[in-house]
C-alpha cells in the first residue's frame, strides 16, 4: 500500500491557496528549497508534474489542478475533525461548485441551483459561467461538481461525465409591450420579417428556433444576435425586436423586464440537463437540485425522459 506524506501534500495545498512560493514560504515559516524539495519528492510519488513554470510565476499543471480539489477536501475533513474533537462541529459548511454556461438563461439557472442553498446543512456555493466544453474540462478535472446545460454532453466527447436529465419545456416569444402589440395578431405568421433577437449561432435554443421557422416558411429580419441571455432581454426591454425564453420562466420575464408575450410554441423544446461525474448522484446538493427539478419545476413526470 502506498502512503502519502501529508507534509508534502500540505506545502504543496500551501502553494496553491496563497499563490506563489514565496507566499508559502513566509507561511510555512520554511525556506524556498525546502518547500520545492519536498513537493518534488510528492511529485516523484505521484508520477507527474504538478507545477510548470509561466515566466517568473508557477502554474498547476492538470494533475496539480487534481491533487490540489483533494487536498482541499482532505485538510477541510482535518479540520472539521478538529472542531469534532473540540465541540465545534458543523463549522465547515458543505461546498457546491457549479458551472453555468453561457446561454442558459440566468432566472433557469438561479430556480436550478436555489434549492441547493435551502438545505438544513449550511452551503457555500461557487458559481462560474463560461462555454460547455471549458467547464466540462473543469468537471473532469474535479474542480466543478457539476454543470447545467441545455444540452447533453455527446458519447464522442473524451470527458467521462453522466447526463441527468432535469426536465424540458416550451417557448414564449416576448417583446416591449408596444412592440407586442403589432405583432400579437396573426401570430406565427407575424414574425416573418419581423425584428428578432436571437442567440449565437450553434447554441440549442437558436437551432431549434431556425428549424421551427424554417418548417413555417418564416424569415425573421435577425437585429441582433447574443452569447448572454440577458442581454438578449435587456434589449427586447428597450423595444430592438422579439425574443424567446422558456415557457417556465414566462412569469418571471414579463415581471422583471416590464415585456408582454406576442406568442407561444410547444414545437420548438427547450431540454435542461446537470452533468456531472458520478453515475448515482451522492453530492446533497446536486441531489436537491435534481429532486426540485423533477418534482415541481418542469413536468418531470409527463416527458418520459431520463438520464442519457
Amino acid at each position: 500500500m502506498e502512503w502519502l506524506n501529508y507534509h508534502h501534500l500540505l506545502y504543496f495545498w500551501t502553494i496553491m491557496h496563497e499563490g506563489s512560493l514565496t507566499a508559502a514560504c513566509a507561511k510555512l515559516r520554511l525556506s524556498p528549497s525546502t518547500v520545492s524539495t519536498q513537493v518534488g519528492k510528492l511529485e516523484e510519488m505521484l508520477g507527474g508534474k504538478l507545477f510548470r513554470r509561466v515566466g517568473r510565476d508557477l502554474e498547476p499543471t492538470d494533475l496539480g489542478r487534481l491533487i490540489f480539489r483533494y487536498a482541499n477536501e482532505i485538510f477541510s475533513i482535518g479540520r472539521e475533525m478538529m472542531d469534532t474533537v473540540r465541540g465545534r462541529a458543523g463549522i465547515n459548511p458543505l461546498v457546491l461548485k457549479a458551472g453555468v454556461i453561457n446561454a442558459l438563461p440566468k432566472l433557469i439557472a438561479c430556480k436550478l441551483l436555489e434549492p441547493a442553498m435551502r438545505l438544513s446543512e449550511r452551503t457555500h456555493m461557487v458559481c462560474h459561467q463560461d462555454k460547455q466544453d471549458r467547464l466540462l474540462a473543469e468537471l473532469a478535472v474535479h474542480n466543478l461538481d457539476l454543470v447545467l446545460s441545455d444540452s447533453p454532453v455527446r458519447k464522442r466527447v473524451s470527458v467521462k461525465v453522466y447526463n441527468h436529465f432535469l426536465g424540458e419545456c416550451g417557448i414564449v416569444f416576448f417583446a416591449s409591450k408596444k412592440v407586442s402589440s403589432e405583432y400579437q395578431p396573426r401570430f406565427p405568421e407575424s414574425l416573418d420579417a419581423a425584428p428578432m433577437l436571437l442567440p449565437l449561432d450553434m447554441t440549442t435554443l437558436r437551432e431549434g428556433l431556425e428549424r421551427w421557422f424554417e418548417s413555417l416558411h418564416l424569415k425573421p429580419m435577425i437585429v441582433a444576435e447574443f452569447e448572454d441571455s440577458s442581454l438578449v432581454e435587456k434589449f427586447g426591454q428597450n423595444g430592438y425586436g422579439i425574443f424567446a425564453a422558456p415557457s417556465v420562466i414566462e412569469n418571471e420575464v414579463q415581471r422583471q423586464y416590464d415585456v408582454a408575450v406576442v406568442g407561444r410554441t410547444d414545437a420548438v423544446r427547450e431540454r435542461f440537463y446537470a452533468i456531472s461525474c458520478e453515475r448515482v448522484i451522492k453530492h446533497p446538493g446536486i441531489t436537491a437540485i435534481t429532486k426540485a427539478a423533477r418534482a415541481g419545476f418542469f413536468d418531470y413526470q409527463n416527458v418520459g425522459l431520463g438520464m442519457s
